[in-house]
């Protein structure tokens, strides 16, 4: 099963549960949103998998020997 990933529908819903329950415990507008982004983000199954095609990981001469390697 995929996971979302940033930008998408049910990332986006789960960012915006997570900053309405900061800002329920008193936590301001401004930091409940940068609390919601860095929970998101530190979570391995709501980050991004990366390119999924061959043209996603850019022109063939300038991709790095990382990218060839997955």
């Amino acid at each position: 099963m995929a996971m979302p990933e940033p930008g998408s529908k049910k990332y986006d819903t789960r960012r915006a549960r997570l900053r309405k329950d900061a800002e329920g415990s008193g936590v301001s507008d401004q930091d409940a949103n940068e609390a919601a982004n860095e929970n998101l983000q530190s979570n391995p199954d709501w980050q991004s998998r990366g390119p999924r095609t061959e043209r996603g990981r850019g022109p063939e001469g300038e991709r790095s020997k990382q990218n060839e390697a997955e």
